[in-house]
């Protein structure tokens, strides 16, 4: 397999001696091009990872949730289910509203998903025509991919509603111009509403019924044509202007009550008010203070950093033509976060290749390690360049995948590099040592390399959301390794060739030093006893197998940012007033506490989605969400357990719960279990079953499930033999109803480019009482008067109600919720939590599946187990192909289940869990082993091939490649120091230092000694 040359014919290595200008070439283009990608390539947090998911709202008002589920969201559910690009569907119904998720197959990328989403609204439109009448057509919301990672709060204290409106209209129009902006949005900006008030005594004691009122108003303010006339040459078209200018205009209408014949003011019968919405659907409050929220998001290919940095450009300019008082707060600044993490991640890279470079120095020689280093620097420099050529942007994963590739960057300079060192010790021309180093090495170089760049294969592969997310780290591993084994063959001989010249002859017996020496001997007591030796491997493996079971599990890890979530829920069917009193409240608690730096409260609704990994709330009056930012980490578990305590003891009937920032794609509630079945009664009571076992048995927290309680629904017993004597329909009852409630909306005033609905209501003193409701009046048609609502309403009653009634797949499906303990990861609270669930009996036709990060952990590792086939496929190929032979690739994977024993030992003694970035340390891991055996191997065959005595050529070989191994292995281990410190990449470090700290020495072990068991080679008799 080794390709012998001498100096006198054609290689890459002679070529770049002898021809430098080409190898400067390419040393000119990495440095250029590095420079040109560092200044170039986008900057992000996160990775981008497409959100495959669509929400379609459909509005039934007057619906009960059952009748919504039954009569809207089935058929939707039953018409989206055709689609076949569809993965899952889940409901929400409640009340009025049909809420529907879809998520799409894993398949479908991004670039793909608008035409799935144009199909998506198309069914729908179609659907619409089979709908009962009443329900609205359905609303379609896609863009869960868009991030507002500039988040702000502006407070202005004592403006008007209007005037915060113009503010927030203003500052929008002049974010949207900054070079990068994609969209801005606002929220929780005040809303006004004009609303008319008319007493049921005016209007009995006039006969004139209400809706008489409101068509007259309409009529005022409708938008009408009168066509165009023509003038001369030109076609003037006439224009009537609204009949209502203001609250004033609106009093001066004049009504012309039946059989009066008088005609009267709006104002003599009405009361009529501009003021703020009652009810809004949200409200944000900045430090305990009223504010309304900015979100900016960048466009996919700008620097997040730049765009940041002229968002707070323009926003300084701005400050002048700002009211005074009206204050912008930052809520999330992710230029910032990315700026400080990408100079974090810099200078961990700084440290790795300091660190590689001076081990190389001091174990090889400086001549050694600066030609190893440069390359080093060269292969960072020309990564960064692709990564720019590729559109792949500098975060936190790529950025992570450059430290990790650190070790592995330099296994192919140091093979060739202690090669021809090695020859040139001997005596030999320098030209001819770079020639043979790079002919003998290159192809199993490259094998070992593509075989390396294929262990991180399976997650680059990877169709999920979890693979999107790590897209990258193979990316740049994959483009890093390659490029330098291209630099190792081109540049790599070229300054050893310039570097060596000192060295020549200077050590005839370069391996007679102390360190080959003792491994030489130990190596020879292996051989010797080889059968033991492979038992005692073999039972350190099996032993580590075992242990492996006792290593904590979890999926992605919390986020190093020092902010935290707090999430309040009041019973169900709660008012969203009340809701904001008590957030108030709890507010005004942990505001008063000395770790809280700034708190930002949303009520009725989480916030604009911030972070990619932040899954915001959908609306609900009875939620409420607290931001709470920290000076640090540290301070966060104390925080958290203060406020918990003070809820708990203060507003016993409040749900509440905490949640830290993950990384990686979230997954809601960390446990979760699923019962499916038809019956609601059945389910809300295996529901609350499961509850109290947990509560009883489990030791976990937040145990809650996403039915909600039933909520109370004032329900009107009509009698219907009277209702049709009086001439009244469902219809009259409803309207009158909502007329002495909530209102009826009758048209809407235009000012400017606002429209602000106009509503008639009852006043406050007919409409605030469920007791006034017994006297009011229904007009009758019929009649032509008013009807007391007695004579057609026997009473009303209370009835409780489901009001979240939620569907997956169209099966009624209840989640019971919880989370592990603190300083517990999600799959040892997981251990307890299922136990106790799976102890649960369960009727006929009803059955369970386990959610939360144990299904998102599975279906990510099962995404990444279809990958890994055709990987280690490609892999094992490599490795046939490199040898032509089997046994040799059989002597190279049998070391692979050695790499656990490090793996196990380093998680165990460091109690990090086994995340799911741990499990791509321990894929790369063999990939890493593999190569070391590869380059060992060959070595051995090439010295047997050239005539060697093959116990002799097993021992030189493997001392010959034992520093490239252990330089390999402790470049990496301590180019990955760095990592140890960082939230994220904690577990991988742990795995890859530990698999390579144990299983490199292992290998130099067990690589020799299944060479000589496999080709029966014995060691000569002593003496």
């Amino acid at each position: 397999m080794a390709e012998q040359q001498d100096s006198t014919g054609f290689s890459i290595a002679k070529l770049s001696i002898e021809k430098p200008v080409l190898t400067w070439l390419i040393i000119l283009g990495c440095l250029l091009g590095g420079l040109v990608g560092f200044s170039k390539v986008g900057r992000l947090e996160d990775p981008a990872f497409t959100i495959k998911e669509a929400v379609i709202f459909t509005a039934y008002p007057g619906a009960s949730a059952l009748e919504v589920e039954a009569e809207v969201t089935e058929y939707l559910e039953t018409q989206l289910q055709q689609m076949p690009q569809l993965k899952e569907v889940r409901s929400e119904s409640s009340p009025g509203m049909s809420e529907i998720h879809v998520e799409m197959q894993e398949r479908f990328d991004g670039t793909e998903l608008p035409q799935i989403w144009d199909e998506l609204r198309k069914r729908l439109r179609d659907a619409s025509g089979q709908l009962p009448p009443g329900v609205q057509p359905s609303r379609v919301f896609d863009d869960f991919g868009d991030v507002y990672g500039i988040f702000y709060a502006v407070t202005a204290p004592g403006y008007s509603d209007r005037e915060i409106r113009d503010m927030a209209k203003m500052l929008r129009r002049e974010l949207l111009v900054v070079d990068g902006v994609a969209k801005v949005d606002t929220t929780a900006v005040p809303e006004e509403r004009i609303y008319i008030e008319i007493s049921q005594q005016n209007l009995s004691r006039l006969g004139l019924p209400f809706q008489a009122v409101l068509s007259t108003l309409a009529n005022e303010n409708a938008v009408v044509t009168a066509g165009e006339i023509p003038s001369g040459d030109k076609l003037i078209r006439l224009s009537v202007p609204q009949g209502v200018e203001g609250t004033e205009a609106i009093e001066s209408l004049l009504i012309s009550p039946q059989d009066s014949g008088q005609t009267l003011r709006l104002s003599d019968i009405a009361r009529v008010v501009r003021t703020p919405e009652e009810r809004a659907g949200i409200y944000v409050r900045h430090n305990g203070e009223r504010a309304f929220t900015l979100g900016i998001s960048g466009l996919s290919d700008a620097n997040i950093v730049d765009v940041g940095n002229g968002v707070e450009a323009r926003l300084k300019d701005l400050e002048a033509d700002l009211p005074v008082g009206v204050e912008i707060h930052p809520i999330y600044e992710q230029h910032r976060v990315v700026d400080e993490a990408i100079n974090g991640f810099l200078i961990n890279l700084l440290m790795s290749v300091a660190i590689v470079i001076g081990v190389l120095c001091l174990t090889m020689g400086w001549r050694a390690g600066m030609t190893v280093g440069a390359v080093l620097f060269l292969t960072v420099c020309g990564t960064i360049f692709f990564m720019y050529v590729f559109d792949i942007t500098m975060q936190r994963i790529s950025l992570g995948a450059l430290i990790i590739a650190m070790g592995m960057l330099v296994d192919n300079a140091i093979v060739v590099t202690e090669g021809i060192q090695i020859s040139v010790q001997r005596g030999e021309r320098r030209l001819k040592a770079a020639v043979d180093a790079v002919g003998s090495t290159k192809w199993p170089l490259l094998g070992a390399t593509i075989i390396g760049i294929m262990a991180f294969s399976g997650i680059g592969l990877s169709p999920d959301a979890t693979g999107e997310f790590l897209f990258s780290l193979f990316a740049v591993i994959g483009i890093s390794l390659m490029l330098s084994w291209v630099l190792a063959i081109t540049v790599t001989p070229m300054i050893a060739h310039y570097l060596f010249k000192s060295e020549k002859g200077s050590n005839d017996d370069p391996y007679k030093g102390w360190m080959y020496t003792r491994y030489r001997d130990l190596l020879v007591a292996g051989l010797r006893a080889r059968w033991l030796t492979m038992g005692a491997l073999l039972v350190i493996t099996v032993a580590c197998f075992w242990g492996f079971g006792f290593v904590r599990n979890s999926f992605f890890p919390n986020s190093n940012t020092p902010l935290f979530y707090v999430n309040l829920q009041l019973p169900q069917g709660s008012d969203i007033l009340d809701t904001d009193a008590v957030m108030e409240e709890i507010g005004d608690y942990i505001a008063q506490q000395p770790e809280t730096v700034t708190l930002d409260a949303f009520t009725g609704r989480g916030a604009t989605r911030f972070m990619l990994t932040y899954a915001t709330e959908q609306p609900n009056p009875a939620y409420g969400q607290f931001i709470v930012r920290t000076a640090d980490l540290d301070t966060i578990p104390a925080l958290e357990h203060r406020i918990l305590d003070h809820v708990r003891a203060n507003y016993p009937n409040l749900e509440i719960r905490t949640e830290r920032l993950v990384f990686g794609p979230p997954s809601g509630a960390q446990l979760e279990a699923r019962f499916s079945g038809p019956d609601p009664r059945v389910l809300r009571e295996l529901g609350e079953e499961a509850m109290a076992r947990l509560n009883n048995e489990a030791n976990v927290r937040d145990i809650r499930m996403d039915w909600r309680n039933r909520a109370l629904s004032l329900r009107p017993e009509i009698n219907i033999e009277r209702a049709r004597t009086a001439g009244v329909t469902r219809e009259d009852i409803a309207e009158a109803l909502r007329f002495a409630t909530e209102g009826v909306q009758v048209g809407s005033y235009r000012e400017d480019e606002v429209q602000i609905p106009i509503i008639a209501r009852a006043p406050d003193q007919e409409r605030n009482q469920p007791e006034t409701l017994d006297d009011r009046l229904i007009w009758s048609p019929a009649q032509n008067a008013y009807v007391p609502i007695n004579q057609v309403v026997g009473g009303f009653k209370l009835v409780p109600e489901e009001v979240l009634i939620q569907r997956r797949d169209r099966v009624r499906t209840l989640t019971v919720q919880a989370n592990p303990q603190e300083n517990e990861t999600a799959m040892e609270g997981f251990a307890r939590f299922s136990g106790v669930i799976t102890q649960m009996e369960l009727p006929h036709g009803y059955h369970l599946e386990w959610g939360g990060e144990y299904e998102a952990s599975s279906e990510a590792q099962a995404s990444l187990g279809s990958q890994l086939p055709l990987s280690f496929l490609v892999m094992l190929a490599v490795s046939f192909l490199l040898f032509l032979k089997v046994r040799q690739p059989l002597i190279i994977w049998a070391i692979v289940p050695m790499s656990i024993c490090g793996v196990t030992i380093g998680l165990l003694v460091t109690n990090v869990p086994f995340s799911f970035t741990a499990l791509l340390g321990f894929l790369s891991l063999s990939g890493m082993l593999i190569k070391n055996a590869i380059v060992l191997v060959d070595e051995v065959d090439q010295r047997i091939a050239r005539g060697d005595d093959g116990y002799e050529a097993i021992r030189d070989g493997a001392v010959s490649r034992l520093r490239p191994v252990l330089l390999a292995a402790g470049t990496t281990i301590l180019g990955m120091t760095p990592l140890l410190f960082d939230a994220f990449f904690a577990g991988m470090a742990v795995t890859i230092i530990g698999g390579l700290t144990f299983a490199s020495i292992l290998t130099m072990i067990a690589a020799p000694v299944l060479y000589a068991l496999f080709f029966k080679i014995r060691p000569p008799a002593r003496g």
